[in-house]
């Protein structure tokens, strides 16, 4: 099975591996889980955006390594493309951790990139 794959299973994983440091705090109510006072400020919040964003970047990335792989682009390739998104994911959550908003929104931006580069992959393969 090509890493790519693998890596349609670690991405749909990294949202909730974003937020589950803010819900160490034996503040957090497990009866409550979606509190919006819980989450309104500072890290909670921020990672708590960490994880919705990670919930939106999923969908497309997971439909790239499908299209990309099915329609015949190179498998070392997009291999490469999908763990460069993986590394950038992370990257953009510890900087959505520790509020570094312009090298998120660059590793953003990269990741979006890796995206379309893994999607379009068979039109020049």
């Amino acid at each position: 099975m090509p890493i790519a794959v693998w890596c349609i299973l670690i991405a749909a994983i990294l949202p909730i591996a974003a937020v589950f440091p803010a819900k160490l705090s034996k503040d957090f109510d497990n009866a409550k889980p979606r509190d919006p006072n819980y989450w309104k400020d500072g890290f909670r919040a921020r990672a708590q955006s960490a994880q919705a964003n990670g919930f939106e970047a999923f969908p497309f990335f997971a439909a790239a390594v499908i299209v990309g792989l099915g329609q015949g682009g190179d498998t070392v390739w997009i291999d490469r493309l999908a763990e460069l998104f993986i590394g950038l994911r992370i990257i953009y959550t510890l900087c959505y951790w520790t509020d570094r908003a312009t090298p998120r929104s660059l590793a953003w931006i990269a990741g979006f990139a890796a995206t379309l580069a893994i999607f379009t992959s068979p039109v020049w393969s």
